[in-house]
């Protein structure tokens, strides 16, 4: 799930440096860089407090409002209606538009750290003088898209929130991203809307429970068979009762097996659902390894796509779980 370190930029290091860079951000302007409107309300007269996945409890006297988010955690409190001013990890594609990673954010309203793996600019996350700092958490503990190197420095700048993302269903870091959004002050705008649609599409797919279905993410040398306990939009799935497959041999980690392209053939499924982040292989890609080209799913067209990283709110999850329904209709049992 990590990734390769694809960049380093800018990172600040020991207590010297960060008091450095601290001054002169008291000096300059350090909030030019934000665009966006913070969503809290009035700070409350018993101050402000919440307790994250690691059992952190933070405590400030002022609700946050200068939030800086893992684009994950920012797609999520986006829509609950919390503005952040500061994101890091995918949010911008090559050619400048915005990551689906991103969900809803504008990202022309919000400050880029990093756009890639160990990215993150410490420097100009100092300048923006953020109270707050939230990532979900694939290792309790980790901040994900935090760099290992620079995590101290992130830590002594403003308090950090962790979600936890594994061994929950979608329906619980929802929850846990909708209790902290309500905290900050959010005007929930569409939620209840929108949970009613998720609601309503869960309920939809207990109706494919005929199916066996494959979720997958394709590398260069490699597919990757993705764990159902790992993920909480599969166990989403699997609670809903769609007969989701398990690998045998999960790689350590727990995340995901390893199969080699010439094993791509390993598990029979009637779907297959690939993964569309940018980082995976594209359908016309995958086809061309002729292990994968004949499995019995792919060449029945039933082949959809895997929103891996859907935002965390119910406007994320009720358009991922539509377009899931709508796909599995059309699909058959092939054995």
């Amino acid at each position: 799930m990590s990734g390769p370190v694809l960049a380093r930029r800018g990172f600040l290091s020991g207590a010297a440096g960060l008091a450095a860079a601290l001054t002169l951000a008291a000096c300059g302007d350090g909030g030019t860089s934000t665009q966006a409107t913070p969503a809290a309300s009035a700070p409350s007269a018993q101050g402000w407090t919440f307790t994250d996945d690691r059992g952190k409890k933070l405590a400030q006297p002022k609700v946050p409002t200068r939030i800086v988010a893992q684009v994950g955690a920012a797609a999520a409190l986006w829509d609950f209606g919390v503005r952040p001013i500061g994101v890091f990890g995918p949010h911008k594609l090559t050619d400048g538009t915005r990551d689906p990673q991103a969900g809803n954010v504008d990202i022309t309203k919000v400050t880029g750290l990093g756009n890639v793996w160990d990215e993150f600019n410490v420097e100009q996350y100092i300048a923006l003088q953020p109270d707050l700092l939230v990532s979900g958490m694939y290792i309790n503990g980790t901040l994900w898209y935090v760099p290992e190197k620079s995590k101290d420095t992130i830590e002594q700048v403003a308090p950090t929130a962790g979600v936890m993302l594994t061994g929950k269903s979608a329906t619980e870091v929802i929850g846990k991203y909708e209790e902290l959004a309500r905290s900050l002050g959010a005007g929930m705008e569409g939620v209840p809307e929108a949970k009613a649609r998720m609601e309503a599409a869960t309920k939809e797919l207990s109706r494919f429970k005929h199916l066996k279905i494959l979720l997958v993410s394709g590398g260069a040398d490699a597919l990757w068979v993705v764990n159902p306990p790992e993920y909480p939009d599969i166990v989403h799935m699997v609670d809903a009762g769609l007969n989701v497959v398990t690998p045998s041999k999960v790689d350590e980690g727990g995340f995901f097996q390893t199969l080699s392209w010439e094993n791509a053939d390993e598990y029979d499924a009637d779907v297959i659902l690939y993964d569309t982040r940018t980082q995976a292989l594209k359908p016309e890609e995958m086809l061309k390894k002729p292990t994968f080209a004949k499995l019995p799913a792919v060449k029945a067209g039933q082949l959809y796509p895997w929103s891996a990283e859907a935002p965390f709110s119910y406007q994320g999850y009720a358009t991922f779980l539509e377009e899931l329904v709508a796909n599995l209709k059309k699909a058959e049992p092939l054995q």
